[in-house]
């Protein structure tokens, strides 16, 4: 029985023959040749002014923090469903990550908690497009206009999805996208910041220099204190590959969803999330999602151990990072205290064929008719 991993990267030929040349020959004058490649790629494909490719989104959100001048004492309002890397960065500048709760379909930040959040020290909102799910843009954006707040797009699980024409990461002031081995494009390790905002985009890529200007000729010469979040040439070479097969790999991940959709929404007891298409929206189908009703006696490590048994991995949904030990508790987040107690992300990689799809499918199905 093969096993069935919930996720790995769609590596080809075409990816190696990239990171070979750039291994090869990426060196001297050529060693930014892919990087550049690959930001302008990514931009087409987003159609953003500017990209900044880094070593991880994680970095990227950083940079944009301090670029838009979050300092200590400051409030950045997000989801407390998330990965701690959309909070962590609001910490290493000495500003309060304030949790509020999610909307009950989407699973991304609800923007009636935002309104209420808001404080003279709010300084930001991050709009979290959680497993590909798209945040309500609109209302967000609105609000952000409203009380002079930046908005921030995570954009790192939302590759493939789109909102009213608009790919995730391209509305707000800047948006940071992930491509860590998990992701629907991958170099590896590695992220990427993009923006609309000139401004911005020159404090970022300063930043990013040890604090060097590209327009200050003067060499090693810093303008200010700055970070060293560059990807490599040899990622960004993989990355190059990804983004001239990115239609493909979005393409298979929504098949993918849509296989498990299918079957599931046939299934008493049970929801898929993301949700399908809306007339609005698309979505890039990241990481599928089962979700089970609060009648159903779910037990997750009991699941766990059946998928185990089976030589196949699932993954455990996000925690609320209230509940983590450096943040404050807030159970007032009554969705967010609820949903991650009854979710699982299901298996979903390029490779996955029918077969294994229908393993995963009966495994979640034979598990509801014991419980």
């Amino acid at each position: 029985m093969n096993k069935i991993y919930y996720t790995k990267p769609s590596i080809t030929e075409l990816e190696i023959r990239y990171a070979t040349d750039a291994a090869t020959n990426g060196w001297g004058e050529n060693c930014y040749s892919y990087i550049n490649r690959f930001e302008n790629l990514f931009k087409q494909h987003l159609n953003v002014k500017q990209a900044i490719a880094t070593s991880s989104c994680t970095g990227a959100l950083h940079m944009g923090l301090v670029a838009i001048g979050v300092k200590p004492g400051d409030e950045v309002i997000l989801a407390d469903i998330n990965w701690i890397a959309s909070a962590a960065p609001i910490t290493y500048l000495g500003a309060r990550a304030v949790f509020v709760d999610i909307l009950p379909d989407t699973w991304c930040i609800d923007p009636a908690k935002i309104e209420a959040a808001i404080t003279p020290k709010t300084k930001a909102i991050i709009a979290v497009h959680l497993y590909g799910n798209l945040c309500e843009m609109d209302e967000i954006m609105a609000i952000g206009k409203k009380h002079n707040l930046a908005v921030i797009e995570d954009a790192a699980e939302a590759i493939g999805s789109v909102y009213k024409g608009k790919r995730a990461g391209s509305m707000g002031d800047f948006g940071v996208f992930s491509f860590h081995g998990t992701k629907t494009i991958t170099t590896g390790e590695g992220g990427m910041f993009v923006t609309n905002r000139g401004d911005l985009y020159d404090t970022v890529q300063m930043l990013n220099n040890h604090g060097r200007s590209v327009k200050n000729p003067k060499q090693f010469w810093c303008e200010s204190i700055g970070y060293k979040y560059k990807i490599s040439n040899i990622q960004a070479a993989i990355g190059c590959g990804q983004m001239e097969r990115i239609d493909e790999l979005i393409e298979k991940k929504r098949e993918i969803f849509f296989s498990y959709y299918n079957f599931f929404k046939r299934v008493n007891s049970i929801k898929m999330n993301p949700l399908p298409d809306a007339p609005v929206t698309q979505y890039g189908y990241w990481m599928p999602t089962v979700v089970f009703e609060s009648k159903v006696n779910f037990n997750r490590k009991k699941l766990l151990d059946l998928f185990k048994q089976n030589n196949i991995d699932a993954r455990v949904f996000f925690y609320p990072l209230s509940m983590m030990s450096m943040f404050k508790k807030n159970t007032k987040n009554i969705v967010s205290y609820d949903i991650y107690k009854r979710a699982i992300n299901l298996p979903s990689y390029h490779s996955l064929n029918k077969s294994d799809i229908d393993r995963v499918k009966k495994i979640v199905k034979s598990f509801i008719r014991r419980n």
